[in-house]
């Protein structure tokens, strides 16, 4: 058993510290399928998406690579430089869009003003190997740009929108996220700046995901494993009941630092609101803090009020098992994550549930084994005299 939990504990490590890993860039982690390399990555704050470029400033040549997830069939995507300003007027954009046939749409659109229906047209700096791929929801623009060799700071924005059919649509005026998607990138050190402190926002997310996830996500459940499996063993009591409330209130204080950081998210989003995961935090929170307090309530064994004090502790602590699994992936779902987070995740749930299917019938064979052990034990009596034999003593 202890064995278990060690590595049950080892787990929400690796993924904790895998999840904070991926905070910090993951462009570095992505291969492109063929087999393109460039020399620098900047994770982009808004939008899902992602810049890889090299920069030979002797010639000029900017090879860039321009990604965003999350891309539907019915979606525009552009990435542009702004020579003489920092928002969209004036820019130098790529677009592309997908179309049924397959391969992508993709052609160069110079924005004069914010009325733009990004028409084609040529641009002011040379564009050259102008491609476009669109696979699994991800399109990656791929062109080599010259740049005059002055140039070691550009002015890079980016966008996404609806079409209808093959008709560009205005993208939203009121997301917070497009109307920021624009800022100041050194193509030499990497560094780049973004409106609406961009970067801290991006940061903030990750962490309120990590915290919920480690929280509510995986030490709930594991507390609520240690619970119901642990006590049926004579010898881990009461190491079972410390056990648990250790993992549940580190649950609780690390799931409300989480639900703080979201509340803060929602407030600095403005009119963007995730409603129904909102909700569900709110929920959690209630329905946690309302655990806690229960706990200081909790009657002696032989109370007569303990019985529905077990029934209240375990349905509530189910449903915010099974609410904080759900909102977590309505959080993955808001994120938008690369994939192979939220398939640990899930691998991390799947462990802990083959954990509990398995210490279920163990658990069961058990207490099985331990009451005929004891039914036997009442029916020879005690002191080597079975019951049979003293009612025909006392018989004769």
């Amino acid at each position: 058993m202890a064995t278990t939990l060690k590595k049950i504990f080892v787990a929400f490590s690796v993924l904790a510290s895998l999840f904070l890993s991926s905070s910090a860039q993951t462009c570095n982690s992505y291969s492109f399928s063929a087999n393109q390399v460039f020399s620098a990555c900047n994770d982009l704050p808004y939008l899902n998406s992602f810049l890889h470029w090299t920069y030979d400033q002797s010639s000029g040549k900017l090879q860039m690579a321009f990604r965003q997830t999350g891309v539907t069939s019915s979606t525009w995507v552009a990435w542009a430089i702004n020579p003489t300003a920092t928002g969209m007027a004036g820019s130098q954009s790529l677009v592309a869009y997908p179309q049924s046939s397959g391969a992508p749409v993709v052609y160069t659109a110079p924005i004069a003003d914010y009325g733009t229906t990004l028409a084609r047209g040529n641009l002011t700096y040379e564009v050259s190997d102008l491609t476009a791929t669109y696979q699994n929801n991800e399109m990656v623009i791929f062109a080599t740009w010259t740049l005059p060799t002055t140039v070691t700071t550009i002015n890079q924005v980016w966008q996404t929108g609806p079409l209808s059919g093959t008709t560009i649509q205005s993208h939203s005026t009121t997301n917070t996220a497009n109307l920021n998607s624009k800022g100041t990138l050194n193509l030499l050190s990497g560094q780049s700046q973004t409106q609406g402190g961009g970067n801290s926002r991006l940061k903030k997310r990750n962490t309120h995901g990590v915290l919920n996830a480690v929280s509510w996500g995986i030490l709930m459940p594991a507390g609520a494993i240690i619970a119901r499996y642990m006590r049926v063993f004579k010898s881990a009591d009461p190491a079972w009941f410390y056990l648990h409330v250790t993992c549940q209130t580190s649950a609780y204080i690390v799931g409300v630092a989480g639900w703080a950081t979201g509340l803060k998210l929602g407030s600095d989003n403005g009119k963007i609101q995730h409603t129904t995961h909102r909700n569900i935090g709110i929920t959690l929170f209630c329905l946690g803090t309302l655990q806690v307090f229960a706990l200081l309530l909790r009657p002696k064994k032989d109370h007569k009020f303990r019985l529905y004090w077990n029934i209240y502790h375990h349905s509530v602590g189910y449903t915010v098992i099974i609410l904080s699994i759900v909102n977590i992936f309505k959080g993955f779902d808001i994120l938008d994550p690369e994939e192979k987070w939220k398939n640990a995740y899930i691998g991390v749930i799947i462990a802990l549930g083959a954990i509990a299917v398995f210490l279920e019938a163990f658990t069961w064979f058990v207490v099985l084994r331990r009451k005929k052990s004891e039914g036997k034990g009442l029916y020879n009596g005690t002191n080597g005299v079975n019951g049979h034999s003293a009612r025909q003593q006392q018989s004769v």
